[in-house]
């Protein structure tokens, strides 16, 4: 899963980012890739070494685009699209939609949510609502949760909350960095994940990875 945030995007290989993008320049089609030492999305390890690559078309605040990255068992595609805007202050707010799709048969099922992002100066705050679609052999029914983050961001050093409710439950905290080296978007990250968190996904058991060190490395193109 990937969380739609600049920062996101370049440190937790996320894109995805995909719940949160600020308004750019009119009419901007662009193309990234990437690759993590290991795949992290909001403090849930997802697979160790993995690449990504995604497309991204942005216009008068409105963004669509989509986003896959190797989980082992084939690939995870993201489809997302919204629309947000910034103001001269530097207030920032968007609203959108994200789906989250599996090609393999074991790794996971779906995700599909609804995301608000609410941004001022050096803090940003992520509220995003979803299902989790129901597995065979795995689980029951279908799941409902609920996200919410809090981010603060300075001269590429940043740090994450964040928190499950409703029918997951689970906390995490990540702190990082990241910079452009050579025209390449670098960044480590660390994450500290409360014990738990994660085991209503599909049975699995995440205690042993409840601590990581992450490296990331991306390179964005305007098509």
């Amino acid at each position: 899963m990937k969380k739609l945030t600049q920062l996101a995007a370049a440190v937790a290989l996320s894109a995805g980012a995909l719940s949160a993008a600020p308004a750019m320049a009119e009419g901007s089609l662009s193309a990234n890739i990437g690759y993590a030492s290991e795949y992290y999305y909001r403090g849930i390890i997802q697979k160790n070494s993995s690449a990504s690559a995604g497309i991204d078309y942005e216009n008068s605040g409105f963004y669509i685009g989509a986003w896959s990255a190797d989980v082992g068992d084939g690939l995870e595609v993201d489809g997302y699209l919204g629309w947000g805007f910034e103001t001269d202050g530097g207030f920032s707010a968007s609203v959108g939609y994200t789906t989250y799709q599996y090609t393999g048969e074991s790794f996971d099922s779906e995700y599909n949510e609804f995301n608000l992002n609410l941004g001022y100066g050096f803090a940003s705050l992520e509220y995003s609502v979803g299902e989790h679609g129901k597995e065979e052999g795995v689980l029951d029914e279908d799941s409902d949760y609920s996200f919410v983050a809090l981010t603060l961001e300075h001269n590429g050093f940043y740090g994450t909350y964040g928190a499950f409710f409703d029918d997951w439950d689970g906390e995490y905290l990540e702190l990082g960095y990241g910079t452009t080296i050579g025209g390449f978007d670098a960044g480590v990250a660390f994450i500290f994940t409360a014990e738990g968190t994660g085991d209503e996904l599909n049975g699995w058991d995440y205690d042993d990875d409840d601590e990581a060190i992450v490296f990331t490395i991306g390179k964005s193109f305007d098509l």
